[in-house]
């Protein structure tokens, strides 16, 4: 899944940048309101991480913004201010979750998970489970239906996600390439392929379907 992190603090912003690409997350972190907006409206992000006391722009206007024009990313506010009152206008203007500083980056992945999984219709816990695999977001490996454990690479698992949050759809391989990389990877939508082809190694050719001229199918037709 892509994310935009939206950090001012220099130290703070790296280090969760860091922190959530291990977790499998493909982050853009940008550091004030103006550069957020506008990134958060010309990418299409799975997820934002986004604090509130940014500079140029706060965090609680550009979510009012994004709201206004019809945005509905999931939104996770990330910040100093713990008012209630503070935490009311957040979910107001339209955050999805809201986390005070400071805090445990486990606490702040589960609930970005929680916030995806209910922007798509899914099901809590610690695992995905599609089409008779179970993943494991914390590991990153994937369970088959006959008990087979696989250890997936970043790009395997991150590919692998995105396909278990949306069964029964085809995706391109250039929407598959927006939310596999981040903003600085170099996106060649023919890598895609080459994933595709590890993962049905592993999982089976028939899990995922090709569309041609369209692109791929996960989970059709499976339970």
């Amino acid at each position: 899944m892509r994310v935009l992190l939206v950090e001012d603090d220099p130290g703070l912003g790296q280090q969760l940048k860091h922190d959530l690409a291990r977790a499998g997350f493909a982050v853009d972190l940008i550091d004030n309101g103006v550069d957020a907006e506008f990134m958060g409206e010309e990418e299409d992000y799975d997820l934002v991480v986004l604090d509130l006391g940014l500079q140029q722009r706060s965090g609680l206007e550009v979510l009012r913004n994004w709201r206004g024009r019809g945005n509905k990313v999931p939104v996770v506010i990330l910040t100093a201010r713990d008012a209630w009152h503070e935490k009311v206008d957040g979910f107001k203007a339209g955050a999805d979750d809201y986390l005070a500083k400071p805090f445990h980056v486990e606490e702040l992945l589960a609930r970005m998970q929680a916030v995806v999984r209910r922007h798509n219709a899914q099901t809590g816990g610690d695992e995905l489970q599609v089409a008779q695999l179970k993943l494991d977001e914390g590991r990153q490996t994937v369970t088959t239906a006959a008990g087979e454990v696989f250890e997936l690479t970043g790009t395997e698992f991150r590919l692998l996600r995105y396909f278990m949050l949306h069964p029964g759809r085809v995706l391109s391989k250039s929407v598959l390439t927006e939310h596999v990389y981040d903003y600085d990877s170099d996106k060649d939508s023919n890598v895609i392929e080459v994933y595709v082809n590890r993962l049905r190694q592993k999982l089976g050719k028939e899990l995922i379907q090709t569309k041609r001229g369209q692109g791929y199918v996960f989970g059709a037709g499976k339970a």
